[in-house]
């Protein structure tokens, strides 16, 4: 056991070396020659100058001698040793390098340069002699001369260098991005862009979930373990006659535990695991996709038995001939196409079975669900009571609880949770605890996280007047008075008007899990969703804006109901929904222009009739609702408790 702590220990050790990124070496590289390129071509720290200044310069006569580069087409200026001892400005250009010149004039021309020198020479002469006529003018002329050497060479190495590294750069920049492009790899490359990018899990490195760490999903988790158990013992099934199913596609809500199936799956089946996306075989080229899938089914059959899992496969497997524009996606298509050859063609691929998750199966092309390629079609669905209670005891685990915590009853706080939903309140409490310092997560810890997820943030912040609080607690309780005295209503477990997220107020409710819903039962929830808005027209005789999400919700449940579930006598037992989903792509409707205006009357009854059933209600009992409402403005939160102090019991 010290053994493998040590080698685990020196692995980590050595994983946790900083690794030297060969671009940045490249680029420091770059930009060594770049500044040597830089520092050698301006010539050390000579200083470029003008004719002014080199007139003045002639005529102080600090020049020492003078030399014209003929390849440069300019001329080295080296000042008197005496001139730069004097004058501190000079003394910077001879302390690293005797023979660089302190100046350079640009001159194209050197006989240019020689009269514009004579020019100079006879100006500062003709100026001496009229300060004193008895000097001599050849000494005078001569104390201006000095040496002018002329310096016909060529730098072929630097001209070599300019001309070859501007080629150097374009390679080096190609190489770079190429290999950006295939992702760094040491056996990537431009022509390698079309392997596959699948991750493969095998014995040296399965995962650590099996199917004890996924709870709920009995069905889904059943039909999963026993593909595991085709691939441990196929002789079982293969000595009948039968064949081992080809794929299996995982099909649910976001957040109920497809990937996570598909993890167990990796860590149970102990052989190979391919893991990918389904965006991963989409890329800028043409071609790319479909290259990727043959690669990805030519690794998988050399390592028969295994198991390839695509994960949100609508990303390529939607219904081909279905966009507008028609060309726009032969890309994708071309991948699909590939991926149903391989899937059932002429090549046989025994021992590779395939998983795909998706929450969008009604999109996917038919040739790709038929049987023979997805056999089967596993539904994980949210959970439910029994189910959303096993995944609170799963991820409750590594927390310390306090002892009020009851499973049970958060379950039951959640319903139409998914696991990552609960997972997220688990968390969420965790951290609820710690930000005020608990030694334990308590109850009220795990109902803040509830509030939270459900609701937003509270925002107490918030600046409401005490005329909009007022209407917000009205309001609230009118939502909760109808929803108290409806029998097919949701039962109501508080009410707030504390600000949270988008909205001023709210309420919650514990809806009873149900699988079918009767017309009353659809009537009265929206009845009680209606009696904030009835609320404000019975106590102020007006309306507000507050009703938004009420009227977009009733008005989708209206909608539901006489267009879908057929629950309205006019329309009749008819139903226009679609569940292929191609109808996202038609123009037009299932239905006449006649039957729509039936449908939007029919709509607007169906809601007006609830609101004038939540009016006549609030206006039975204006004093309890009056009372709810002062109650509200003074604590703020009431709950169910409240109520029935209030309305008595609840009638069910």
């Amino acid at each position: 056991m010290n053994q493998e702590n040590n080698n685990v220990n020196n692995s980590s050790s050595k994983s946790k070396k900083p690794r030297i990124k060969m671009s940045w070496v490249y680029f420091s590289i770059l930009a060594a020659i770049l500044l040597f390129f830089q520092f050698y071509g301006n010539g050390g720290k000579t200083d470029k100058i003008d004719n002014l200044k080199f007139e003045e310069l002639v005529v102080n006569q600090e020049i020492d001698n003078v030399v014209y580069m003929q390849k440069d087409a300019q001329v080295n200026i080296f000042l008197k040793k005496e001139v730069i001892q004097r004058k501190k400005e000079y003394k910077k250009f001879r302390e690293n390098a005797e023979k660089t010149p302190e100046y350079y004039l640009i001159t194209t021309d050197f006989k240019l340069f020689n009269d514009n020198l004579s020019d100079i020479k006879e100006s500062a002469v003709a100026d001496k002699l009229a300060q004193d006529s008895a000097l001599d003018k050849r000494i005078i002329a001569k104390s201006y001369d000095f040496p002018i050497n002329q310096d016909n060479s060529k730098n072929w190495g630097l001209d070599i260098f300019v001309w070859i590294l501007p080629i150097v750069l374009i390679v080096f920049l190609f190489y770079f991005f190429t290999r950006s492009m295939r992702g760094g790899g040491p056996n990537g490359g431009i022509f390698n862009i079309g392997k596959s990018k699948a991750k493969l899990f095998d014995e040296k490195g399965q995962t650590s979930v099996s199917f004890k760490d996924v709870a709920g999903l009995e069905g889904a988790k059943y039909e999963v373990e026993e593909i595991v158990d085709f691939l441990k013992n196929p002789k079982k099934y293969t000595e009948l006659g039968g064949k081992i199913p080809k794929g299996a596609l995982l099909v649910g809500p976001p957040g109920t535990g497809k990937t996570l199936l598909a993890k167990a799956v990796a860590g149970e089946a102990k052989v190979p695991f391919f893991s990918l996306s389904g965006s991963d075989f989409v890329e800028m080229f043409v071609g790319v996709g479909a290259s990727r899938v043959r690669d990805l089914f030519k690794t998988a059959k050399e390592k028969a038995p295994c198991i390839i899992f695509i994960d949100e496969i609508d990303a390529i497997g939607r219904a081909r001939g279905k966009n507008v524009l028609s060309g726009a996606n032969d890309e994708r298509e071309n991948t699909l196409n590939q991926l149903l050859t391989e899937m059932d063609g002429f090549s046989s691929n025994t021992g590779v079975i395939i998983l795909a998750a998706t929450n969008r199966a009604d999109v996917l092309d038919r040739a790709l669900l038929r049987a023979g390629r997805f056999d089967r079609q596993i539904h994980v669905e949210l959970p439910n009571l029994n189910e959303r209670k096993e995944i609170f005891e799963v991820h409750v685990h590594p927390l310390k609880l306090g002892k009020d915590v009851d499973l049970e009853f958060f379950a039951k706080q959640t319903p139409g949770f998914s696991g990552a939903d609960i997972a997220n309140v688990c968390n969420e409490a965790a951290l609820i605890a710690a930000r005020t310092a608990k030694k334990e997560i308590n109850k009220e810890d795990f109902l803040a996280a509830i509030d939270r997820i459900v609701g937003g943030l509270e925002k107490r912040g918030s600046i409401i007047s005490p005329e909009e609080k007022k209407v917000i607690a009205f309001h609230e309780a009118g939502h909760a008075s109808v929803s108290w005295l409806l029998k097919h209503a949701s039962p109501l477990v508080k009410v707030t008007i504390v600000p949270r997220g988008k909205s001023l107020g709210a309420a919650w409710y514990l809806p009873e899990e149900r699988h079918i819903t009767t017309y009353e039962q659809f009537f009265d929830e929206m009845t009680a969703t209606l009696g904030g808005r009835a609320a404000e027209e019975v106590i102020f005789g007006a309306i507000s804006t507050g009703a938004l999400s009420d009227l977009e919700r009733v008005s989708k449940q209206a909608y539901a109901m006489v267009v879908y579930y057929g629950l309205n006598k006019k329309i009749g037992n008819v139903s226009y929904y679609d569940s292929s989903g191609q109808a996202e792509y038609s123009f037009n409707k299932p239905y006449s222009e006649q039957t729509a205006q039936n449908i939007d009357n029919e709509i607007h009854n169906i809601i007006e009739s609830a609101y004038e059933k939540a009016k006549a209600i609030l206006s039975k009992h204006v004093e309890q609702l009056t009372q709810l409402a002062s109650q509200l403005l003074e604590k703020e939160v009431i709950f169910a408790e409240d109520l029935e102090k209030i309305f008595g019991k609840r009638n069910v």
